[in-house]
């Protein structure tokens, strides 16, 4: 039964695949080999950076004059100019060709500077959110503590309810002494000098 199985195991296991012809996993303690990359590559922060200032250019009045001025020119030359100098006629196709090409482009940039302005957007408003909390949090903290405090001096003795507490006694007193006809405290002597101190 032992031979059946080896020849049964050979049968399936084709050629060439043993331990050694096995491709070698990369180790994980050592940075992998650089990737050749067929495409170029190119930083998407500064293609952004760059697609935001022709966004921000195209939607200027500046950009209008010139695209205003050059469509104009270009008009007048091919209509005005000599035919052997002239390169685009009455059509204009070429012209027709320009525009589009330049409005083609001018979409996708403009589209790409609103997509970054609006995850600039969603981190301020993420930022703004938590900030938000933190002085909810604040707030509800300093509020409790308020109430502690005024808990706190409802225990204690103000400088107005002693004043009205000593304004009782000093009523008191005096009721008293109209009263019995001396005072509460007892005469003073006069005051001797003392001879033996001399």
């Amino acid at each position: 039964m032992a031979p059946e199985r080896e020849t049964a195991t050979r049968e399936r296991t084709p050629a060439g695949t043993g331990a050694a012809a096995r491709p070698r996993h990369a180790r994980l303690d050592q940075p992998a080999p650089p990737r050749r990359r067929v495409l170029p590559e190119w930083d998407p922060e500064a293609f952004g950076r760059l697609s935001e200032r022709i966004a921000r250019f195209l939607g200027t009045g500046r950009f209008l004059v010139w695209m205003t001025f050059v469509i104009i020119m270009w008009v007048l030359w091919n209509v005005a100019a000599p035919s052997a100098l002239r390169f685009d006629e009455y059509p204009f196709i070429f012209l027709t060709l320009m525009l589009s090409l330049q409005a083609s482009y001018a979409a996708p940039l403009i589209l790409l500077a609103q997509n970054r302005q609006d995850d600039r957007s969603r981190v301020e408003l993420e930022q703004d959110r938590r900030q938000n909390e933190r002085s909810i949090a604040d707030t509800e903290y300093l509020t409790r503590e308020i109430a502690a405090l005024r808990i706190g001096l409802g225990e204690v003795a103000t400088r107005d309810w002693i004043r009205s507490e000593l304004q009782d006694v000093v009523k008191d007193l005096e009721d008293r002494q109209d009263g019995h006809g001396h005072g509460v405290f007892p005469a003073e002597r006069p005051h001797r000098r003392d001879v033996d101190d001399r």
